[in-house]
């Protein structure tokens, strides 16, 4: 019995090797203040001026942002004292008003234009999720092929809805105009170049043309996605939506302006009218509706917080590198005073 229990336990040792024996060779650094304190110093020498381009950059950014949620319809237009009060009332109807605003300096090409939500949870789990991602690749999928996650909005009446989910059904449809009010020019912009590349060249195609006849529009939609202005599946518009954002306060990119004519090189300062089609209901999930025109420079649209935290580091780097500093000189060879112990 003794042998036996003898094999048993060496059966069970591990291995004589460097790695199970844990023998393997190892750095431990000693941190002392001539190895940590030019780390500070150099951290506070590169963030801080790093962090003041990133600023300057920032402020010479102009941005202008429309809040239009509860826009006074057009005159004449509706007895509801806002479009948002009559898509209460009436969710399909249609919505026009004008806003004006003001450009305080020109606007340096290139210039762009979001929309924004406000408390819109796009990145609730099942939403996220309520979408068929081959559909959407240009598959032809039948009712029964289609992922259960599409569901509710998967078919009406034995067929399938394309684009099926959740994600397409609250595809976002107001529409803008921008006139130039010294002068009432349309400020012209192009939808392509809106989406990612990947996006459109992997994820989104358009079926055969036959399928778009066996499917049917989703129910909040007006027209099928074929009539979409581009059609298909391949519309810059329904690619940028189907893009779910990670907070429920996020902008999408809506279109890029063309600058030609009197806004070659800018968008000149002055007096502008937004005209909206109000289309889009925000009272079902209490969220507010926005409008932002920007420009953009080589560190993309105006960000003050990034380069408020390079700031911030750099400078809290050069405090510590002062602090340790002055311990180290006033206590590095008194280790009796630090620890309180003569014979330590």
């Amino acid at each position: 019995m003794s042998s036996e229990g003898a094999e048993s336990n060496q059966s069970r040792r591990p291995k004589n090797t460097a790695f199970r024996q844990q023998r393997l060779p190892a750095w431990q650094p000693i941190l002392t203040a001539k190895s940590v304190l030019p780390i500070f110093i150099v951290i506070g020498v590169i963030f801080i001026p790093l962090g003041v381009v990133l600023v300057i950059t920032s402020n010479n950014i102009v941005e202008v942002e429309i809040d239009y949620t509860d826009c006074t319809p057009v005159p004449g237009s509706s007895l509801l004292p806002t479009c948002k009060d009559m898509l209460k009332v009436d969710p399909k109807s249609s919505c026009r008003c004008d806003l004006q605003f003001e450009v305080p300096r020109d606007m340096t090409g290139p210039v762009v234009i979001y929309y924004g939500l406000t408390n819109f949870y796009q990145n609730h789990r099942r939403y996220v999720k309520s979408r068929d991602d081959d559909q959407l690749a240009g598959m032809a999928r039948s009712l029964l092929e289609l992922s259960d996650d599409c569901a509710p909005f998967k078919g009406i009446n034995g067929t399938a809805i394309l684009p099926c989910g959740a994600i397409a059904n609250s595809l976002f449809n107001d529409s803008f105009t921008i006139f130039y009010s010294s002068n009432s020019v349309k400020v012209n912009w192009t939808k392509t170049n809106i989406a990612w590349d990947t996006d459109k060249s992997v994820k989104f195609k358009n079926p055969p043309d036959d399928y778009f006849n066996r499917t049917v529009k989703p129910p909040n939609w007006d027209v099928t996605v074929n009539k979409l202005d581009p059609e298909g599946l391949d519309n810059e518009d329904l690619i940028v939506w189907m893009r779910t954002a990670a907070l429920p306060s996020f902008r999408k990119l809506y279109r890029r302006v063309t600058h030609e004519g009197v806004f070659k090189d800018n968008l000149p300062k002055g007096n502008y009218t937004l005209e909206v089609q109000y289309n889009y209901p925000t009272y079902l999930f209490a969220g507010r509706k926005r409008v932002y025109i920007t420009n953009l420079s080589w560190m993309g649209g105006k960000n003050p917080f990034l380069g408020g935290a390079y700031l911030l580091v750099g400078s809290v780097s050069i405090v510590l590198f002062f602090v340790f500093l002055i311990v180290h000189m006033k206590f590095g060879t008194k280790q009796e005073a630090l620890l309180g112990h003569p014979r330590y």
